[in-house]
C-alpha cells in the first residue's frame, strides 16, 4: 500500500504532541493513551510510518480533533490586527498603502488596500541590479543547500572538508568525496541530480522557487487586493500535490475535503509553525520597497492559508525582510525591519534577537552554531523559529559578503535549501547582484504552467512592472 508522508493521521499524533510541547499545552493524559496503544513519536528527520501503524487510525483521528480543542497559553495571536496590536514598533505603512476593509469585502476574506492617495505614497526608485540579485541570489542559496538537505550539520561540515569545500566557498560536488564519507551522508536523493558543481545546468526546480512564482502569478491575476482565497484556489489549479510538504500538504488536502481558509491551517496540521510560509513570501517583499508593513500585510494574506503564530510570523519577517533590502545599505537595518513585525513576545521574536546579537558579538561562526543547536535542539529541522534564528545569524555574520551569508546558512545544517534562498535573496539585493560563481544558466525548470524555462531576468522584470501596479 502506499503510505504518504505528511497527511496520515498516524503519523500526525506525533508531531501534534510535540507541537503541543512547544506551545505549551497539556497533554500529558492524551499522549499516554497514544503511546498505550502503540502510537509513535514523531520521526526526527521523515518518512512514513509502517503500514501496521493504520490500525491507530481510527484513535488518531479523534486524538488529534481533541488536541486540536486544547488552546495554547502563549500570547502569540494570528490575527492580523491582534498581531499588529501586539507589535507596539509596527513600522507605518507607504502613504496610500494601508490595508483597509473595503465595500463586499467576503466574509472570511483578507481586506484589500486603499488606492494610492498622493504622491507622497509613489514607490521608492530601485536599482534594477538589486532586485535581479535578488532573484538570483534566492536562486543561488536554494541551490547551494539543495544536494545536503536533511543531512545534519555534522554531515554538512564533513562533505564539505572531504572535498576541500571548508569553509564553504562554492557548489557541493560528488567528485574525490570518499565512499566512506558518501555512505555516511548520503546526497538528498531527489537533488543530487541536478544540484552538485558537475550537473548544475541552469535552475533546477524546487518548493522555494516556485512559491516565489506561485505569488508573482497571485498578483498579476488578482492584484493587490488579493485574497487568501485566491491563493487557495491558484494552488488547486496551478500546484500539483506532490510538489507540497509538511503544512502546505495538509492544507491542501483540507482544501480538497471542503475545509475553507483559515481552517486549511489548522484542521489536523501540526505543521502550522513549521518553515513553508516563510519561504513563500520574497515577492511580496519585493513589490513593496521599503515598505516592511504592506509586505507582512500581504505575507499574511498568504500565510494564513497554512500556519498560525509563529509560522506566519515567519512568513510576515521575511517578507520585511525583503522589502527593505531593495533600499537599505546595511543588514542591520534589514533585520531591523523584520523584527519590526514580528511581536515582540512571541518565541520567533525572541530567537531572532538573541540570534543575531550572538551573531554580531562572536567571531568564530561555528560557536554562533553551537548556541543555535543548544537553544532550538528540541525543534524540527523545518521548523519556523530555529530556520529563523539561523538566517539572522547568517545575514548579520556575513556582514554583507554575499558568499559567507549563504555558505552561513548551510553551514546550520537545518533546512539548508530554504534557509539558504532567503539569506541569499537579502544578501543579493544588498549586493545588487551574485558574484560570478554562483551565477547559473538563465533558465528556472518548473512544473508550474508557463514558468518551466524562464529567465531569471524576465522574473525581475514582472516584479518590477508589480511594484507600479
Amino acid at each position: 500500500m502506499i503510505r504518504l508522508t505528511w497527511v496520515q493521521p498516524e503519523d500526525l499524533v506525533g508531531h501534534e504532541l510535540r507541537q503541543a510541547a512547544e506551545d505549551g499545552r497539556d497533554v500529558r493524559e492524551i499522549a499516554a493513551r497514544w503511546r498505550a496503544a502503540g502510537g509513535h513519536d514523531a520521526p526526527p528527520r521523515a518518512g512514513a510510518s509502517e503500514p501496521g501503524a493504520l490500525r491507530l487510525r481510527p484513535l488518531a483521528e479523534r486524538l488529534l480533533d481533541e488536541l486540536a480543542a486544547i488552546p495554547s497559553p502563549l500570547g502569540e495571536p494570528t490575527d492580523l490586527d491582534a498581531i499588529i496590536a501586539a507589535t507596539p514598533a509596527w513600522p507605518a505603512h507607504r502613504p496610500g498603502t494601508r490595508t483597509e476593509t473595503q465595500p463586499g469585502t467576503r466574509t472570511g476574506a483578507s481586506p484589500a488596500p486603499s488606492a494610492p492617495s498622493s504622491p507622497s505614497g509613489a514607490v521608492p526608485a530601485v536599482d534594477p541590479a538589486r532586485l535581479l540579485g535578488a532573484w538570483e541570489g534566492r536562486a543561488a542559496g536554494c541551490v547551494l543547500g539543495k544536494p545536503v538537505e536533511k543531512i545534519p550539520r555534522e554531515g554538512v561540515r564533513e562533505i564539505a572538508q572531504a572535498t576541500g569545500n571548508w569553509p564553504i566557498r562554492g557548489w557541493f560536488t560528488a567528485r574525490g568525496l570518499p565512499a566512506d564519507v558518501a555512505a555516511r551522508w548520503p546526497w538528498n536523493r531527489r537533488s543530487a541530480v541536478n544540484s552538485l558543481a558537475e550537473n548544475i545546468d541552469g535552475v533546477p526546480e524546487d518548493d522555494d522557487l516556485n512559491y516565489p512564482l506561485l505569488a508573482l502569478t497571485v498578483l498579476e491575476r488578482h492584484g493587490r487586493g488579493f485574497t487568501t482565497d485566491d491563493v487557495a484556489k491558484l494552488w488547486l489549479d496551478e500546484l500539483p500535490a506532490g510538489r507540497t510538504f509538511t503544512a502546505e500538504r495538509v492544507a491542501y488536502r483540507n482544501l480538497l475535503s471542503g475545509v475553507e481558509p483559515p481552517a486549511t491551517a489548522t484542521h489536523r496540521n501540526p505543521f502550522r509553525e513549521w518553515i513553508g510560509a516563510l519561504i513563500r513570501t520574497d515577492v511580496y517583499g519585493w513589490v513593496n520597497p521599503g515598505d516592511p508593513a504592506t509586505a507582512a500585510e500581504y505575507a499574511w494574506r498568504d500565510a494564513r492559508l497554512t500556519h498560525t503564530a509563529n509560522g506566519v510570523y515567519g512568513a510576515m519577517f521575511a517578507a520585511a525582510l525583503c522589502a527593505q533590502s531593495l533600499v537599505a545599505t546595511s543588514v542591520e537595518e534589514v533585520l531591523a525591519a523584520g523584527l519590526s513585525v514580528v511581536p515582540p513576545a512571541s518565541r520567533l521574536h525572541d530567537a531572532v534577537r538573541r540570534a543575531a546579537e550572538d551573531a554580531a558579538s562572536e567571531p568564530d561562526f561555528e560557536r554562533v552554531l553551537d548556541r543555535l543547536h543548544e537553544r532550538h535542539a528540541g525543534l524540527h529541522w523545518v521548523h519556523t523559529i530555529n530556520n529563523a534564528a539561523l538566517i539572522a545569524a547568517a545575514l548579520v555574520h556575513g556582514r554583507g559578503d554575499f558568499t559567507a551569508s549563504i555558505a552561513g546558512a548551510v553551514a546550520g545544517g537545518w533546512d539548508t535549501d530554504s534557509a539558504g534562498a532567503t539569506v541569499g535573496s537579502v544578501a543579493g539585493a544588498l549586493n545588487g547582484g551574485v558574484p560570478a560563481r554562483w551565477k547559473m544558466r538563465n533558465s528556472l525548470a518548473s512544473s508550474l504552467t508557463g514558468f518551466d524555462g524562464i529567465g531569471l531576468d524576465e522574473l525581475a522584470r514582472r516584479t518590477r512592472e508589480l511594484m507600479r501596479a
